[in-house]
């Protein structure tokens, strides 16, 4: 099961050091936009559902960039695997390498899954929409890939 906290709407996340897929380490903060940052976690780099919500980041990135958001996704997936994926779908955007799964685990997004009748570990596909000062603002759990991406640029449009 999880062992942190689901971290709930006007609660300020840990700005702990994560690792990027290039290799490099930067605290949560250090990748804010402007207005804020857009952290999406999902199960795994070259799957179907999870290419599909990284384009569809990718094609809306530099509007959200624009508007003062940046994107960042996280899996616990390798640094080779993430340099991988970015490079095969054009991804503008980092992506968190947690393959300890300690950022998935601090906020209660490592959790138990079940597929075909068998139970396994694995992330939450969830996005947290995060102020400049890593309050959150919105959090979106069981998150259906199409469209979603829609949904949280229309959410975030007048924060």
């Amino acid at each position: 099961m999880a062992e942190g906290i689901i971290p709930s709407e006007g609660k300020k996340i840990k700005d702990t050091k994560v690792k990027l897929g290039d290799g490099s380490e930067k605290k949560i903060s250090e990748l804010s936009g402007k207005k804020g940052l857009i952290l999406y976690f999902y199960p795994k780099d070259n799957t179907s559902g999870c290419t599909q919500e990284a384009c569809d980041f990718r094609d809306n990135f530099s509007a959200l960039k624009k508007a003062g958001w940046n994107v960042v996704g996280v899996s616990p997936d390798s640094e080779k695997s993430h340099l991988s994926f970015t490079k095969k779908q054009s991804l503008n955007f980092s992506l968190i390498s947690d393959e300890n799964k300690k950022l998935c685990e601090s906020l209660g997004l490592w959790i138990e899954k079940k597929l075909y009748g068998r139970s396994y570990m694995g992330v939450a596909r969830t996005t947290i929409v995060l102020d400049s000062s890593l309050k959150v603002i919105r959090f979106y759990e069981k998150v259906k890939v199409k469209d979603h991406v829609k949904t949280v640029i229309k959410d975030i449009k007048d924060l």
